[in-house]
């Protein structure tokens, strides 16, 4: 499906299914909102998927696998070839993120939307052997931009079809925390010093050329901010595009999706600029460690469930938000409500 079909199926959620929601919530034999998030994002997920009946027990990690060109600048404490050795572990289940997914029931789909070489990860969504160097020439052609959102349209399309309820975005990309950093500055209008971290561990001398590198590409490219997509195109990565895709999916098939650390934020807010409703069917999961982390999840409109000062990718902290998801339902869908207990109801007191 592409993008401008999508977008055309998104609609705002669907209220009735929200106050239903709500109203079990108030039945249960427990304080008025005493769970707090956990009750927040129940209810979000029934205005989501139209019901008020929770079927979250088939989720999947979805992980987007990109390189990027700006690595050529020395902004990366590994080589490009990291990125196809991580993407085939997620086949094997050889990666930090695959043990979480283990852990809570969560199946694990790489897929290849941009990498240098062609691995074991199925290519059948590739748009390029990775973007360009953004210092250099534009990462992409506005084309190519949007034809990575739509990879991961299709990729919800698909696991919609077999019956997956809820999704976590994951990525796997060496250099995209740079390009990551270089969209939100722009997005953001804020400086790139304040919207650039570290990434993988970089030196201060790394960093220094992280920065420089991203100030070079904005100021030779001139991407603009009021347009999202040609900010990915100028300054972005597929991997980027591709979770983009996956949260505009996520409203048009309505499956709520997770929001990971800072460069799912970043697509995320790419895909709340392209589509504002989009924002609605997001659930956020964490804050990154990476310093422009809580700006973003700010500008989204987003609070996190967890503070852990995490930063690893791969999908991690949106796949450890899952456990805190399934409590919640538990007691959404099996606790005892005030009538069960022969107890007066609590009530809203003002």
């Amino acid at each position: 499906m592409t993008l401008e079909e999508t977008l055309q199926k998104i609609h705002p959620l669907d209220e009735k299914a929200m106050e239903i929601s709500r109203k079990r919530w108030d039945s249960i034999a427990k304080p008025l909102h005493s769970l707090g998030k956990m009750e927040d994002l129940v209810v979000q997920i029934a205005g989501i998927t139209g019901s008020p009946d929770m079927n979250l027990k088939k989720r999947a990690l979805v992980a987007m696998c990109a390189d990027n060109g700006v690595v050529e600048e020395g902004v990366t404490q590994t080589g490009q070839e990291v990125t196809a050795i991580v993407a085939e572990n997620f086949l094997t289940g050889d990666t930090s993120a695959c043990t979480m997914c283990r852990q809570c029931g969560t199946d694990v789909y790489p897929v290849d939307v941009g990498m240098a070489v062609d691995t074991k990860v199925p290519t059948d969504l590739k748009v390029a052997m990775g973007t360009r160097n953004m210092v250099k020439e534009p990462a992409m052609t506005r084309e190519e931009a949007v034809k990575g959102i739509e990879a991961g349209i299709e990729m919800v399309s698909r696991l919609k079809a077999k019956g997956y309820g809820l999704l976590a975005t994951g990525e796997m990309g060496i250099g995209n925390t740079t390009t990551s950093s270089a969209v939100a500055s722009v997005l953001l209008d804020r400086p790139v010093e304040e919207m650039t971290g570290r990434g993988a561990g970089l030196s201060s001398d790394g960093l220094n050329r992280k920065i420089t590198a991203i100030k070079k590409a904005i100021d030779k490219h001139q991407p603009d901010p009021k347009d999202a997509i040609d900010v990915l195109a100028k300054v972005g990565g597929l991997d980027i595009a591709g979770m983009a895709g996956v949260f505009i999916g996520g409203a048009g098939f309505s499956v709520p999706v997770v929001i990971d650390g800072f460069i799912s934020c970043v697509a995320a807010l790419i895909a709340q600029r392209i589509c504002p409703t989009v924002g609605d069917y997001m659930i956020a999961s964490h804050v990154s460690k990476e310093p422009a982390a809580h700006l973003i999840l700010e500008a989204l409109g987003k609070e996190a469930v967890i503070h852990g000062d995490m930063c690893l990718g791969e999908g991690s902290g949106a796949v450890a938000l899952f456990p805190f998801l399934d409590m919640g339902t538990a007691v959404y869908q099996s606790m005892s409500t005030f009538d069960d207990i022969h107890v007066e109801q609590y009530e809203e007191l003002v």
